[in-house]
């Protein structure tokens, strides 16, 4: 048989579909590929956009997870666009790519249900629209792009000193693959979903545990804590008589509630005001008072000096 091949722009030479053995898988369609292409890449796009929004929006004040967040956007940006970018014809290095953008979203997808369930660097996260949306996009992005790095095409044939040979991914390997990221993406699904229901939703983690007041030293610094010795902080938009802190914003910093006689032997004032469900907030010298959720134990301060939430966050000194 007579070989009929053509070389591309990269110096690959394409086979002949009529040189390739029948047991090769069939191309898919350009069409296809080009969708797959534009599709990953907007969705790798979409999420550095949405990471971007919340690195801005106060999340870059919080130590560790600012800097990943920045590290989130550059790397969803660049994947996105080399996936756009480089051309199906360039084998090795638009799969590479496909397959980058995928590994990326699944590692992002990751991270989140970690902060999620266990927290991570301290900071703990909680269901937000922006983080479920985030994680619906992260595996859409993976599916996505794990099938353009996977989707079959012709055979290429490979030149050197001993001459030229028809090559392709083995298609029994190639099926594998795809059935092995069918069922990855379906576990990251199921895993969000999990984690979306099981995490804290804004309104129900607005509570805070131990009604007394206490004292304890960190960095030198003398500040408010509750009965469990978890550290108290107050929030700038606030007001002596009103707090500016509900929905999503009350689920990251639970209100503390209790009575004003919570705080009687400390030196200064201790009242209470009416949050808009009818429960009694506490307020320590005209702050009122809340825990953050990134503290997990007795003596942690992550939530200090930081802006989240549409304000700075501050412990609360004892005098």
């Amino acid at each position: 048989m007579t070989r009929r091949d053509t070389t591309t722009r990269s110096g690959m030479v394409m086979a002949d579909p009529r040189t390739v053995s029948e047991h090769t898988e069939p191309a898919a369609p350009g069409w296809l590929r080009v969708i797959l292409r534009v599709a990953g890449s907007g969705l790798l796009i979409a999420t550095g956009a949405i990471h971007l929004d919340l690195y801005l929006t106060g999340y870059r004040t919080i130590p560790t997870i600012g800097w990943l967040f920045l590290l989130q956007v550059i790397a969803a940006f660049g994947l996105g666009l080399a996936v756009l970018a480089i051309p199906s014809r360039l084998f090795v290095p638009s799969r590479l790519a496909a397959a980058a953008g995928a590994g990326f979203a699944l590692a992002t997808l990751g991270g989140y249900l970690l902060s999620v369930w266990i927290g991570l660097f301290g900071f703990k996260e909680v269901s937000t629209t922006a983080g479920i949306v985030a994680g619906a996009l992260e595996v859409a992005a993976f599916l996505v792009l794990i099938a353009l790095a996977l989707t079959p095409t012709r055979a290429f044939v490979m030149q050197g000193a001993r001459g030229s040979s028809a090559r392709q991914i083995p298609p029994a390997l190639v099926r594998t693959a795809q059935a092995v990221a069918a069922a990855v993406t379906i576990a990251a699904a199921v895993l969000l979903g999990v984690a979306v229901s099981g995490a804290s939703a804004p309104g129900t983690a607005a509570t805070g545990s131990g009604v007394a007041l206490k004292t304890t030293v960190i960095g030198g610094t003398t500040v408010l804590t509750n009965g469990k010795g978890f550290t108290l902080y107050s929030f700038a938009p606030d007001t002596p008589t009103a707090s500016k802190c509900y929905g999503t914003c009350a689920a990251y910093w639970p209100p503390v509630t209790g009575t004003a006689a919570a705080g009687a032997h400390l030196p200064g004032k201790t009242t209470t005001i009416a949050r808009t469900d009818g429960s009694l907030q506490l307020t320590y010298n005209g702050h009122p008072l809340y825990t953050y959720i990134g503290d997990s134990a007795p003596g942690q301060a992550f939530g200090n000096n930081i802006n989240l939430n549409g304000g700075l966050w501050l412990d609360v000194p004892s005098r």
